[in-house]
């Protein structure tokens, strides 16, 4: 019963119940308070919201559990954030490589193995597409050079599509776009597709061939005003 109420939400809103997975947190402070916390940057549910779609945070929870959160949902959004654990594609961890968010790691993986095994479409953003990469058993560049302005700073940079892409159909032409890279897709993952590049070479963005909507990118939409790719998920979400 519960879950027919909470699909009718979209269905009588006509706004898409897209869930964005969150930061997990030791300590954060707001007013008086520091306390642990399940975080997640503004922009995310703001991109969300401005496409067109409810946002719905996913905080990490016992894997088992993603199949029914997915089940509920009409697309889902894997966020950026800290690296992924490489255990989780066979490599030994580098010097530069961040300390593991193990939680995150599991509750994400479980999160895209369940969107694509339910055919929801899946928005992968910086991290969330490496974890796309991984989960389909692909590997990741533990280090990327020339790629962050500075240390806390979103730079820009050009991404080309490919022809003939999903993405390309989002965006035809090269653009610009926010870019905060320290990691990237190596060897790419089972039956994925590059769909976008930078100037570099470095992979932008990967998807999955159709009919399933499944598209990864290396930058960061919601540090922008470019709704494209979150309208596109949006749509494809419609109940």
């Amino acid at each position: 019963m519960r879950d027919m109420e909470e699909k009718r939400v979209s269905v009588t809103t006509g706004r898409p119940l897209i869930g964005v997975s969150t930061y997990l947190e030791s300590k954060a402070s707001w007013g008086v308070w520091e306390l642990p916390a399940a975080l997640l940057p503004a922009g995310y549910p703001r991109l969300v919201q401005a496409a067109g779609g409810l946002a719905a945070m996913l905080p990490p929870d016992d894997p088992s559990y993603a199949d029914a959160v997915v089940a509920r949902l009409d697309g889902v959004v894997i966020a950026g954030g800290p690296d992924v654990d490489p255990s989780r594609y066979g490599s030994e961890r580098e010097e530069r490589t961040g300390p593991p968010a193990r939680e995150r790691d599991a509750w994400e993986l479980a999160l895209i193995e369940a969107a694509l095994a339910s055919g929801t479409p899946l928005l992968g953003i910086c991290r969330g597409m490496q974890l796309l990469n991984v989960a389909l058993g692909g590997t990741l560049v533990q280090h990327l050079e020339g790629h962050v302005e500075a240390v806390g700073v979103f730079g820009t940079h050009e991404v080309k599509p490919v022809p003939g892409t999903l993405y390309a159909s989002i965006a035809p032409d090269a653009s610009a776009v926010p870019t905060y890279h320290h990691q990237a897709v190596d060897r790419l993952g089972r039956d994925l597709i590059v769909s976008a590049h930078a100037e570099d070479g470095t992979v932008e963005a990967v998807e999955l061939p159709a009919p399933g909507w499944v598209l990864g990118v290396q930058w960061h939409p919601e540090m922008g005003e470019d709704l494209r790719v979150m309208s596109a998920l949006v749509r494809a979400a419609r109940p």
